[in-house]
């Protein structure tokens, strides 16, 4: 993996305060995880943005050594490593999802 890259996937986690690494668009998820996730982040009402690993095989790559994290979807809040789908439901369960985005100031979506 290149440096690069490393650069761009910082630049991306930067500059969205909630950002989710995902196979597919929000739209058109390309796997059950990835599903799940959009559902939870649609469910909590927050704006986000997402990166298509599908159409990027560097970013794809790239991304589970930046976090040091095996799976996709992968989940930032303001800069934050935050974790997968299951780390998402259960956060999410456990209303730690919700109070995460309070503490952090994340915009309601418009």
């Amino acid at each position: 993996m290149t440096d690069d890259t490393q650069a761009r996937i910082q630049q991306l986690v930067e500059s969205n305060d909630v950002l989710l690494f995902m196979k597919g668009s929000p739209l058109f998820p390309q796997c059950g995880f990835s599903s799940r996730a959009i559902a939870i982040l649609n469910h909590l009402g927050v704006e986000f943005e997402s990166v298509d690993v599908l159409q990027d095989q560097g970013i794809r790559q790239g991304i589970k050594a930046f976090s040091d994290w095996p799976t996709i979807p992968q989940l930032y809040v303001k800069g934050e490593f935050v974790g997968g789908s299951d780390i998402m439901m259960e956060m999410y369960e456990s209303g730690e999802l919700t109070q995460l985005m309070a503490d952090k100031g994340v915009a309601a979506a418009a």
